[in-house]
């Protein structure tokens, strides 16, 4: 930002640059919106910030975000406690629950093993899942991390744990988009598609 700016409006702009997806004119945008606000808008906005942090925290349970002791869907007893499907982040649960399929519960890992990255073992929620699998009752393990690098080595990682343990693991069929056409598909997502075909 221009040296012109004032000063508390440059930080400003700092900390929304910080954000995923948000380059510098995004965030100088964002700060400028911020400065249009009333100051019982502003305040609202802050307030909504700090109280995120001071309220919401990790589900004993899952280690999803909630603000309770465990979250709404590990204390729900109408779902199916016995299959607990493993994500990388709290975002994809919001993905998978969209469908309106899955009866389960979930686990959320918070990262993905990347040795480049610095992310061990050690830095994800695995200690916690196999915790949880050792109380009994766990019939089935869905691995649902992305078909990255990372996603695949983690779930292959996970998957070694826990086949001593007699608990069925499975992954995510990935293969071709809804609407999708074959000629716009890449050699991976067409053998990922070949390779989990169903019966029709």
């Amino acid at each position: 930002m221009a040296e012109s700016n004032a000063l508390p409006l440059v930080l400003l702009t700092e900390q929304f640059a910080k954000l995923p997806g948000i380059g510098m004119k995004s965030a100088q945008r964002l700060a400028y919106h911020v400065m249009k606000m009333s100051d019982s808008e502003a305040k609202a906005f802050a307030d909504a910030v700090i109280n995120v942090h001071k309220s919401v925290h990790l589900c004993s349970c899952c280690q999803n975000y909630t603000d309770r002791h465990i979250c709404p869907i590990c204390g729900d007893d109408r779902r199916d406690h016995s299959v607990i499907c493993v994500v990388e982040s709290p975002k994809d649960i919001t993905a998978i629950e969209r469908t309106n399929e899955y009866k389960g519960v979930y686990h959320v890992l918070h990262g993905l093993i990347s040795p480049i990255d610095g992310v061990s073992p050690d830095d994800l929620k695995i200690k916690e899942l196999l915790a949880r699998i050792s109380k009994g009752d766990v019939s089935e393990i869905i691995m649902a991390t992305n078909p990255t690098v990372e996603g695949d080595a983690t779930a292959i990682y996970i998957s070694k744990l826990l086949k001593p343990l007699g608990v069925k693991v499975t992954r995510l069929a990935f293969g071709l988009p809804i609407g999708g056409q074959l000629e716009y598909a890449d050699e991976i997502t067409l053998y990922k598609a070949l390779e989990n075909r169903n019966e029709i």
